[in-house]
């Protein structure tokens, strides 16, 4: 647990807690080598479910040695979803509601910036995942996903437009793709997009949760429960996997997904990795390949909300991708980031999750696309932690749910 807590500075509404251990692992001196304390989950399962291999569940704990500054610098926040750093960098922020927020390093933040298309900001939707174009300091283009009322209910839909240079608006704003069919609901768009390699987009979106919309996760033609893979003008990305295929949307990259809200570039490798939200246990953090299938609603590692099985209970079938780390009980994965600063060096490539209802960050160490140690970083904050961006200093900034939406800077003591 944090040894010391949160102390307030009148000025700026800071909140600092500078001497904190980094985590809830138990009293014990850790090799930085090699994870070896007990599994930081220590809840009863919600299933039985046997995983497929080892160290899809449960890994070994793990602590950071490194003594960490961690702060809250603001509880100015209006709901806040996405997070991501600008090169001068500040940080850009979406709030649900439908605007955006700079804020620096220190806390401060802007008046929202306004000028995007309305959103529907009911249930799980609103001004969702957002990035900035690689070429920003000369387009100023920034990029946004959110859940856009159209004919027939709402969707989840991608927008460009250009923040203007006096810091107040988004000018000329554009919808460039929109993940079909719509429905009248208003639970799991998924909403996180991020920048490949190769200057194109990924976008996460979700199945609606609807039992009946949960099949067109496996649904080529829709555009629900999958990660695309567009330009940035909204077009399938030339050389896409479903190319050619008859009746699948162009776009599609991957599918068989629940509400993916976590999607992140390893820095050394480039591959893709997502996390999504299972149902009742079986939140998944998977690799992406091109063209693969990942399984909901077929398979999966979690129970309806009911404690009913999903599919008689199956959890593994041929031609369908595990995932690489699973949770049950749930943590309910939000915003992800892999670190490649120096700042912290024992964190060199590490994963970050935002968890909600986990009320903590998890860090993953993974080697060769296996997770062999997990942490439990600021638990005993008790926040919705939604999302987490590396900033151009090295320290981790992370976003959490709530009126008053803490802002964290997590950095080197």
């Amino acid at each position: 647990m944090l040894s010391k807590f949160l102390l307030a500075f009148s000025a700026a509404a800071l909140i600092s807690c500078n001497s904190c251990s980094p985590g809830d692992s138990a009293n014990q001196e850790p090799d930085p080598e090699l994870p070896n304390l007990p599994p930081v989950e220590t809840k009863e399962a919600n299933t039985k479910y046997k995983p497929a291999f080892e160290g899809q569940t449960r890994v070994a704990g793990m602590k950071t040695a490194t003594a960490l500054d961690i702060k809250v610098i603001s509880e100015a926040l209006v709901n806040p979803w996405g997070i991501t750093a600008l090169p001068d960098g500040r940080l850009l922020i979406t709030e649900k509601g439908g605007t955006m927020r700079i804020a620096t390093t220190a806390g401060e933040l802007s008046a929202p910036i306004i000028g995007l298309p309305a959103v529907n900001s009911n249930g799980q939707g609103g001004l969702l995942g957002l990035t900035v174009d690689p070429d920003f300091n000369s387009n100023r283009m920034v990029y946004w996903v959110f859940a856009e009322n159209i004919s027939g209910g709402t969707l989840t839909a991608v927008a460009k437009g250009k923040l203007a240079a006096d810091e107040k608006s988004i000018e000329n704003p554009l919808v460039i793709y929109r993940a079909t069919p719509a429905f009248a609901g208003t639970l799991h768009y998924g909403g996180r997009i991020v920048f490949d390699g190769g200057g194109n987009l990924f976008v996460s979106t979700g199945e609606r949760s609807n039992l009946e919309t949960r099949p067109k996760a496996q649904d080529l033609g829709t555009g629900l429960g999958k990660i695309v893979h567009i330009t940035k003008e909204g077009k399938a990305v030339a050389g896409n996997p479903f190319a050619g295929t008859a009746g699948a949307m162009q776009e599609n990259y991957s599918y068989g997904h629940r509400n993916v809200q976590g999607l992140a570039i390893h820095p050394e490798t480039g591959d893709l990795w997502e996390n999504e939200f299972g149902p009742r246990g079986g939140d998944e953090v998977n690799r992406i390949q091109a063209g693969k299938n990942y399984g909901w609603p077929t398979i999966t590692y979690g129970l309806e909300y009911s404690g009913d099985s999903i599919n008689n209970g199956l959890t593994q079938q041929d031609g369908l991708e595990q995932p690489v780390y699973y949770w049950d009980p749930v943590v309910s994965p939000s915003g992800m980031t892999f670190y490649s600063g120096d700042l912290i060096p024992e964190w060199k490539n590490n994963l970050f999750i935002g968890c909600l209802s986990g009320s903590h960050i998890a860090r993953l160490r993974i080697e060769n696309n296996k997770v062999v140690g997990e942490e439990r970083l600021l638990a005993d904050q008790q926040q919705r932690f939604r999302d987490i961006a590396q900033g151009k200093d090295g320290a981790l900034y992370a976003v959490c749910d709530g009126a008053h939406g803490r802002l964290y800077r997590i950095g080197k003591k």
